[in-house]
């Protein structure tokens, strides 16, 4: 919930809503506690509606996590990818083929991507696999439209002032998504994942599913339904029609984030990373 207040103040700082709040944002003074109660007590309504949805991060950084675990999946098998992604928001990293990455020194990518994902690395980098990616489609609760203003500063509430960087990716990442539009559907994850794995899976393709900071979101019974949904697929995989499953998500007591990756037909999982929450830095544990 602070993390949606926060968001709320930011959306009026950044549309200039509330004046003194905005100029603080500015640096233009510095009385903190002047600028909320004046934007609070102008803008009640505005953000009691906000705080009805939980915050849209789309965080584009994680997706070098997920690209350096598609290298280890590459390495195995030397397929192209059809991805499956839960909890897309609005679907920045089912572009993550359009972006260009350093990882650990390990470049990948188009050249001219104006989205540069560059996490601090530790460790050895990630396999030198190509990742050829056939197709990418998610789903969302409630999926952001990039073509839509309001969600744009939505999704730009989040990224906050004090990491312009981030800002700036986050900004570029959106444009390219405007210009390539991610394919998400609007629909519960627990009922629209096992369709997609229910459809016929053609000889020579991986298909991939992944999820970053998703699970936390989820019902002990909604968690189960997707665990259960994958390894059901996962019997059905065969080496011509492999199956990953990549998530980047809280470890169940909160103490770490980690980067698992498990693959069939042999099921075995792989823990590849520890990683920021954001994917600000990575500590690549693979070999």
């Amino acid at each position: 919930m602070a993390m949606r207040f926060n968001g709320a103040l930011h959306a009026l700082a950044r549309a200039d809503e509330g004046t003194a709040l905005a100029a603080l944002l500015r640096h233009e003074h510095d009385d903190v506690d002047a600028a909320v109660g004046a934007v609070i007590a102008g803008h009640d309504d505005f953000i009691v509606g906000w705080m009805r949805d939980p915050p849209q991060t789309n965080e584009v950084v994680r997706a070098g996590a997920i690209m350096a675990a598609l290298t280890v999946v590459a390495a195995t098998f030397d397929l192209p990818f059809t991805l499956i992604e839960l909890g897309s928001s609005a679907g920045l990293n089912l572009n993550l083929a359009r972006y260009r990455y350093d990882l650990g020194g390990r470049r990948m990518g188009p050249e001219a991507s104006p989205v540069l994902v560059a996490p601090v690395w530790q460790g050895p980098p990630p396999p030198a696999g190509a990742v050829r990616i056939a197709g990418a489609r998610g789903v969302d609760l409630r999926p952001l439209d990039v073509t839509d203003a309001a969600a744009c500063a939505r999704l730009s509430a989040f990224a906050w002032t004090d990491d312009p960087h981030r800002a700036g990716r986050l900004t570029q990442a959106i444009a390219l998504a405007q210009a390539h539009p991610p394919a998400i559907d609007r629909g519960d994850l627990t009922r629209w994942l096992p369709r997609q794995l229910a459809m016929p899976q053609p000889a020579g393709l991986c298909r991939v599913v992944f999820h970053s900071m998703v699970l936390q979101y989820l019902g002990a019974g909604q968690r189960a339904a997707i665990v259960a949904a994958i390894h059901r697929a996962g019997t059905r995989a065969d080496p011509s029609r492999p199956l990953a499953w990549i998530g980047f998500e809280w470890t169940e007591c909160r103490r770490e984030v980690r980067l698992m990756l498990t693959c069939w037909p042999d099921g075995t999982t792989h823990h590849l990373a520890t990683c920021h929450p954001y994917g600000q830095w990575i500590k690549w544990l693979h070999p």
